[in-house]
């Protein structure tokens, strides 16, 4: 159980601050107030650091803003909650969600999709149900909370629709793993392609969420899967996640590797998964998937105010489908825990994303590590 002591309390802990652009965070002491309605205080155990954290640490306008508290891969413990709040308790283990998953509204008790309509998702800079803030640094100025998790705290606040609770018993340096980027890959394959048994499927960008896909295909029994990249070291790494073919993008100067991809499938690729976030290469994964069933899976963000062209008379006598997919269609609170008791089983393998693991005071090295492209996930202990 956590201390009941600082229940209704604010709590004077540690996190790693977000000032300015590109810039070291800066560990410091913040207050992180208690629980309003609806929310719950969450000790974090340990955080994995995203693409995504590196992506709006860098970003100079909207909807970048600081000074932040990034981190949105995370697990924790609860250590209080607020009113009217009956799904988690004192001492839970729990995995907090930039997705929410409020279990109230018509698009929540629907298996069609994992997007909510009361909390839809966006980039804010506050809580989902009251717009402010539970952080202030120690002069009082308000700290800015990031994808509605802010994991890179000792103690953080959550909304109960952005927490799924948990078994303890999973290591937390694996579990964690499945708050965003190993949930969002291996989701995309199992609920939003719903990839078939014996199937082939293309994967255009290996970085983690690709490898991700990779993971979740191969426990859907793909077949084929060719790992597409601009660089060949890609697929060693691949091969440890099911990619069985690679494709280098700029190899072939006659033909684009969508091309190349349509002659090795013999018409293409039954699901091809865009996991880097471009317009073209969308385009182009659109191409290589297979007449009258391929289905092409966007996950990768592309920067604000980007189309999508397609050829109307393409679209009408090619039959295929063309589908986004935030968080891999995962419902946090009935998926998660699938995820993780197959990570239990040993199908789902979880340890081959983990390739550092860091202490919180070293939090700026992880962000070194994911920069130069040295790392999948790397774990950062907040109390080790």
């Amino acid at each position: 159980m956590e201390n009941s002591s600082t229940t209704g309390k604010p709590i004077r802990c540690k996190a790693a601050v977000s000032r300015r652009p590109g810039e070291p965070l800066v560990i410091e002491e913040v207050m992180v107030a208690p629980p309003q309605p609806r929310e719950v205080r969450i000790r974090i155990i340990c955080t994995s650091l995203c693409q995504s954290d590196i992506t709006f640490w860098k970003l100079k306008e909207f909807p970048a803003i600081f000074p932040r508290i990034l981190g949105h891969e995370a697990i924790g413990v609860v250590e209080s909650v607020g009113d009217d709040v009956s799904e988690v308790k004192e001492g839970d283990t729990v995995i907090p969600t930039f997705m929410s998953d409020c279990g109230e509204c018509t698009d929540c008790f629907s298996e069609k999709s994992n997007l909510c309509l009361k909390f839809p998702f966006k980039v804010s800079p506050w809580m989902p149900r009251y717009e402010t803030s539970r952080f202030t640094d120690m002069e009082g100025e308000v700290l800015y909370h990031f994808l509605f998790v802010s994991s890179f705290s000792e103690y953080t606040v959550v909304d109960i629709a952005h927490v799924t609770k948990i078994d303890s018993s999973v290591p937390p340096n694996r579990a964690c793993l499945l708050s965003c980027g190993v949930s969002t890959g291996v989701g995309a394959a199992w609920r939003t392609a719903n990839v078939e048994k014996g199937s082939t499927v293309a994967i255009i960008g290996l970085g983690s969420i690709g490898l991700a896909v990779a993971e979740g295909a191969r426990l859907c029994g793909a077949a084929r899967i060719i790992g597409v990249d601009v660089n060949p070291d890609k697929f060693e790494v691949g091969k440890k996640f099911g990619v069985t073919d690679f494709v280098k993008v700029g190899d072939s100067e006659d033909k684009p590797w969508s091309q190349v991809i349509i002659e090795m499938t013999g018409g293409g690729a039954d699901y091809c998964f865009e996991c880097v976030g471009g317009a073209s290469l969308v385009e182009e994964a659109y191409a290589c998937c297979r007449k009258g069933w391929g289905k092409t899976i966007v996950l990768g963000v592309d920067k604000p105010g980007s189309q999508l062209r397609f050829s109307s008379f393409d679209v009408l006598h090619q039959g295929k489908i063309l589908t986004g997919s935030l968080f891999g269609g995962i419902k946090a609170k009935s998926h998660i825990p699938i995820l993780l008791q197959r990570y239990l089983d040993k199908e789902l393998e979880l340890d081959k994303f983990v390739t550092h693991e860091v202490q919180f005071k070293d939090i700026n090295r992880a962000f070194d590590l994911l920069r130069e492209g040295s790392c999948l996930r790397c774990v950062i202990w907040m109390d080790k």
